[in-house]
């Protein structure tokens, strides 16, 4: 099978390509297409529980911990106790981080007009269902599954 044949490839390429247009767009304010996504996950009035963020990016804790402290330095964040439960850290965002995911938030937008202009809403329903099958057969997939198949292959 040709690396055009799979799926992944056509995944891998695609967010690639649309990554490298975000940090394009994000380098004239000085964010990447990573810090816009964290920032639009962030909840502007409430906060959100640093705990929360990297699942709903499908990033490592250890890599959200990193952006979070570069964040913060960089003045765009700033953490605070949860009231209720003082284990709890929540990430707000400082005006500089509000006008950054304002940024970011336009971008987005921006792009999504566009493919919306090129593309039926019935191919995007179509394009939203594929997604979304791949992402439930990630779930479902076992490596030892994998691992058996390829040594049944072997020995035959």
């Amino acid at each position: 099978m040709k690396k055009e044949e799979t799926v992944d490839y056509h995944i891998k390429s695609t967010w690639h390509a649309i990554s490298r247009m975000y940090n394009q767009g994000g380098s004239v304010k000085g964010i990447t297409a990573s810090t816009g996504f964290v920032l639009l996950n962030i909840d502007v009035e409430k906060g959100s529980p640093a705990t929360k963020i990297a699942p709903m990016l499908g990033m490592e804790a250890r890599s959200l911990t990193r952006m979070l402290k570069s964040l913060e330095v960089s003045g765009l964040i700033y953490k605070k106790q949860d009231k209720k439960d003082k284990r709890l850290v929540r990430i707000f965002l400082t005006e500089a981080g509000l006008e950054k995911r304002r940024f970011s938030r336009d971008a987005v937008i921006f792009f999504n007009q566009r493919i919306r202009e090129r593309v039926s809403n019935e191919h995007l329903d179509s394009f939203f269902h594929t997604m979304n099958t791949i992402v439930e057969t990630i779930d479902e997939y076992k490596v030892s599954d994998q691992i058996e198949l390829i040594e049944n292959e072997q020995t035959h």
